[in-house]
């Protein structure tokens, strides 16, 4: 289980809870870097950077172990998401809010979206903070779904790193 949530300015704040359990990796092939390290903010999941002198490839989960697991198997796996924000919302615009966040579990889990995992991503927002009308307002809702994509992918490598220790 991890958190995490920005500042845009203006008043606006989005954050993200996500429960992970992935079929995926969340490390790249070295095992200690987690792939969402380009968003990570002051070390939250210990400062890892790949080495870019090494072939980073895509791992592919070992199935035979998985399947010894249980896990190649419908409900087994999941990432489950809520994001949250303190904008006044349209149903519709949160339903765009949740399809953007979406794009952080594939920002953090490699290979993502496989068939035996349940991801899913609710959106909520407070309406505590008016956005901007008319061509502006879709500016504003595009900056929230890409800040709530990348408190995605940290939720998920916090969870697992403080799971961790």
């Amino acid at each position: 289980l991890g958190s995490a949530s920005l500042d845009l300015g203006d008043g606006l704040i989005v954050a993200a809870l996500a429960v992970a359990n992935p079929i995926g990796s969340v490390y790249m092939p070295d095992g200690e870097t987690f792939w969402a390290w380009p968003w990570e903010v002051d070390g939250e999941f210990g400062g890892h950077r790949p080495d870019f002198q090494q072939q980073v490839a895509e791992p592919i989960p070992e199935l035979s172990r998985l399947d010894a697991m249980g896990r190649l198997q419908a409900g087994a796996n999941t990432t489950l998401v809520v994001v949250a924000c303190n904008a006044r919302l349209t149903t519709a615009e949160c339903t765009r809010l949740a399809i953007m966040a979406q794009d952080g579990i594939a920002r953090a889990v490699r290979p993502a979206h496989l068939p035996f995992d349940g991801d899913t991503v609710f959106a909520l927002a407070s309406g505590a903070c008016e956005i901007a009308n008319g061509p502006r307002r879709q500016v504003d809702v595009g900056r929230l779904g890409s800040a709530a994509a990348d408190c995605v992918a940290r939720a998920i490598a916090r969870g697992v790193y403080r799971g961790g220790q």
